[in-house]
């Protein structure tokens, strides 16, 4: 679900849209301009490049170009259906009802992206260590069940029946798990490579995408 908000919000999208215009507006006539695109991981440096008055961040002004965009798209939908009257209003009070409509809409996505904040809190080496560990289990019980020591004496045959169903049933959902895993950081591979183009050797680094985008989250909430 994680992967699926990344790649389908609009929202989120737009955004990095923004970020990337106003990149290369700011870099226009010198190499890094021009710029295709960008590594999440800059979403975080937003923040730490002000404007001349030493306060506004680059962070606040994309996001105000993106609460006024939304604002105005939503709005002249709204227009279509509206009277006159209602269209001549000044030129204040339309650009504050832009602000107030864009700013609800861009709110919006910290709800939109819900699951890659859950997701960023994962720590995917205990899983795996987790899965690993269920899978050693499996194969101690299964030669623990197999001993023939322990049948020839004739000892525990209603523990090795009631193992030997237990097992049956434990290796078909430890599998599962294996498939599931395999499945999940194969998805999370291929979101890595969408937003970032190059891929990590180590499966514990693949959440960090999710984690980028929660701690940006955390920056525009506040």
């Amino acid at each position: 679900d994680a992967c699926k908000e990344l790649k389908s919000s609009r929202l989120f999208l737009k955004l990095l849209e923004a970020v990337l215009k106003t990149g290369n507006r700011m870099n226009d006539g010198t190499s890094r301009g021009g710029a295709k695109a960008f590594k999440l991981d800059a979403l975080l440096k937003l923040a730490d490049v002000k404007g001349t008055d030493g306060k506004t961040t680059l962070l606040h002004f994309v996001v105000q170009e993106m609460i006024r965009s939304e604002g105005v798209r939503t709005s002249e939908a709204l227009d279509e259906s509206t009277d006159d009257e209602s269209r001549n209003e000044l030129y204040e009070e339309r650009e504050e009802r832009y602000r107030r409509t864009g700013l609800e809409i861009v709110s919006r996505l910290s709800t939109e992206l819900a699951n890659v904040r859950k997701t960023a809190c994962i720590d995917l080496d205990a899983l795996s260590s987790s899965v690993s560990k269920l899978l050693e289990g499996s194969m101690r019980l299964k030669e623990l069940i197999d001993d023939e020591h322990l049948l020839i004496h004739g000892k525990g045959d209603e523990f090795v029946k009631t193992m030997r169903l237990f097992l049956y049933h434990a290796e078909d959902e430890i599998e599962k798990l294996q498939q599931d895993k395999e499945r999940v950081l194969h998805m999370v591979r291929r979101i890595t490579e969408y937003f970032h183009g190059d891929m990590s050797k180590d499966d514990g680094d693949l959440i960090r995408i999710f984690v980028i985008v929660s701690d940006f989250l955390g920056m525009l909430d506040h």
